[in-house]
């Protein structure tokens, strides 16, 4: 899916987030984890953008932000035309209604004392000054759409599975009739028989409902199955990012070309898809002191002079596709 700039929903520039690291007797400040470190992207009305990269690399920090969860050190998040970097908690308020979030561990984001109804009917005594009956029917209506019974309504979460509390976090979510939903790691506990369960209901719910995800998570293959542009971040800054298909077909950077290596691949007739792994050497170097020049330079095969002195910025290729890597150069 490609963005017309008058139909983003969401415009995400330069956008900072470090965390100061305090030391000595007076706990002065002696440093940053730089979490976030400069990322610039758009997602337009109705798309899904899927974010990937190993833990660390900034991914639900990202999301936070962007939902102000966490105030930006730097840069500016617009939403339907209004910064929210610029805003006062009390400010952000109604906005909250339009933009929600489904979280990685449903048992934990869920209070354990309240009833399915009371737990989904929450958000909307907080946000709406919907009556109780109108608030009811709602939360009937929205259970339903999840694939629960009118029954189902007074028992708690500890009664159902974890594929079923992701669903009821997912109901949760929705009930105020959001724009953009932010989907942090939302399957990655559950097992992969229940994730596709999830990620089809995620889809069906986007069309009827006409919403917009973030979708953060490891596993680039459910990425690959729910979103329509991806982007790749590394060491709190975005390395690539492109249409769902040119990035699985034809990545760019060495940081992406080894994550698509490693997802298993299924034997077929017999006989295993012929894929070559990639294999870093290294480990994810610290968001504390990140390596100077490209921050992806210390495990990169193909690294050069220019790599360790120079920081790469995103350069558009072809179309959508963009590329931080001093390999390759703009085709404009």
């Amino acid at each position: 899916m490609t963005a017309e700039k008058d139909n983003v929903l969401i415009d995400v520039k330069d956008v900072k987030k470090y965390f100061p690291i305090k030391g000595g007797i007076l706990k002065r400040t002696i440093g940053h984890v730089k979490a976030v470190d400069g990322i610039t992207l758009h997602i337009s009305k109705g798309e899904t953008l899927g974010i990937v990269g190993e833990s660390g690399s900034g991914k639900s920090t990202l999301g936070r932000v962007m939902l102000r969860l966490l105030n930006p050190t730097e840069g500016k998040i617009i939403f339907n035309g209004t910064d929210l970097s610029k805003l006062r908690q009390r400010e952000i308020r109604p906005h909250r209604r339009h933009m929600q979030m489904v979280f990685q561990d449903p048992f934990g984001s869920l209070n354990s004392k309240m009833s399915i109804s009371e737990l989904i009917e929450e958000p909307l005594r907080v946000q709406t000054k919907l009556s109780h009956a109108e608030r009811k029917k709602k939360v009937l209506s929205m259970m339903e759409k999840v694939g629960f019974q009118k029954e189902d309504l007074q028992k708690y979460p500890h009664e159902f599975s974890g594929g079923q509390r992701q669903r009821i976090s997912i109901a949760r979510a929705l009930i105020v009739e959001p724009e953009f939903v932010i989907c942090d790691e939302p399957v990655s506990a559950l097992d992969v028989s229940i994730q596709a369960q999830i990620l089809n209901l995620m889809k069906d719910l986007q069309d009827e409902l006409g919403l917009t995800y973030l979708f953060i998570a490891h596993d680039l293959s459910v990425v690959k199955h729910i979103s329509d542009r991806v982007a790749v971040m590394y060491l709190g800054r975005i390395v690539e990012i492109a249409d769902k298909k040119d990035l699985y077909e034809q990545p760019l950077h060495p940081y992406t070309k080894a994550l698509l290596s490693s997802i298993p691949t299924v034997k077929t007739n017999g006989n295993p898809t012929k894929k070559q792994k990639i294999k870093l050497s290294g480990d994810l170097p610290s968001p504390s002191n990140p390596p100077s020049g490209c921050a992806f330079r210390t495990r990169c095969p193909f690294a050069y002079s220019k790599c360790s002195t120079e920081r790469p910025e995103l350069t558009r290729m072809q179309g959508n596709h963009q590329v931080a890597c001093h390999l390759y150069t703009s085709e404009e």
